[in-house]
């Protein structure tokens, strides 16, 4: 069965991938970039048969192969960043290859400026790629089978935020700069719970895990090593990094008036609820 590591892009979901994989697929809790390919993002050409040349017949695949993936009876993490809804009526995923979900939310407006740093975007291309409810990604070789339906992003919230029938938490990303050990902590046990495991928190790998995944930790070693998922410039001529300003992110100093009152007028209801707006 499957267990979700989702979220709207540039949300943290690598930051709760790092921690998961440096804690449960080694024995010190010592992250390294290769730990990652032990949650894999789904959906990605790796787990499609050939070329795929259109969005229909990728998203008529998600199912089918989920099934395929889970016949092995083990737990598998994966990452996505597809919206919990259906695609030309092909649900993205249901309860029957699910075990549960861990959903990543954050600040529209965070999101705006970490956007166009990612993608090379103005910040009016950026916040309009928030509210486009038929907003989709893919990878730029052309093979769809990397394409993730989005959706706005309170769509994209709202779907993976109100499951009834599939176990979730939910995790702000803002929360993770001052209360990531409580927060890593419950994310342990969640997922001892749904995967049936009486094991407590291996409290020495828990503390080398923190350690290690840290955002300084991380920025730092993607200067010295690289990362494989940061992503060339509009120019070609560089690769923006992608750990750029983690929690320090300036969008009140970036951001015009119209562009944050158009987001906040959009995202009024889910902004309020997160605690997001006074």
């Amino acid at each position: 069965m499957i267990i979700w590591i989702a979220s709207y892009p540039k949300s943290g979901n690598t930051y709760i991938r790092s921690f998961l994989s440096a804690y449960f697929f080694t024995n010190t809790g010592n992250f390294d970039f290769k730990l990652l390919k032990n949650i894999e993002q789904f959906p990605d050409k790796q787990f499609f048969n050939g070329f795929i040349d259109n969005i229909d017949d990728a998203s008529k695949s998600w199912l089918s192969i989920q099934k395929d993936l889970i016949k092995t009876n083990k737990t598998r993490f994966l990452k996505t960043h597809s919206a919990f809804i259906s695609f030309n009526n092909n649900q993205f995923t249901n309860a029957e290859t699910t075990l549960g979900s861990v959903y990543i939310v954050r600040d529209p407006r965070s999101i705006v400026t970490s956007i166009m740093n990612h993608f090379s975007m103005d910040q009016f291309e950026a916040a309009e790629m928030l509210f486009d409810e038929d907003r989709g990604i893919k990878s730029s070789d052309g093979n769809l089978a990397t394409y993730s339906f989005l959706s706005s992003w309170c769509n994209h919230y709202n779907s993976w935020n109100n499951l009834k029938t599939i176990k979730s938490i939910l995790i702000k990303y803002e929360d993770l700069e001052k209360s990531n050990e409580e927060i890593f902590s419950n994310l342990i046990r969640y997922i001892n719970n749904l995967i049936g495991s009486n094991e407590g928190i291996d409290h020495q790998k828990f503390i080398k895990a923190l350690e290690t995944t840290k955002f300084s930790f991380l920025k730092k070693k993607e200067g010295e090593e690289g990362f494989v998922e940061s992503v060339y410039s509009k120019s070609k001529d560089h690769k923006i990094p992608f750990f750029n300003q983690g929690f320090k992110n300036d969008w009140e100093k970036v951001l015009e008036k119209k562009v944050l009152d158009k987001i906040e007028k959009k995202f009024y209801k889910e902004m309020k609820l997160l605690g997001y707006l006074d």
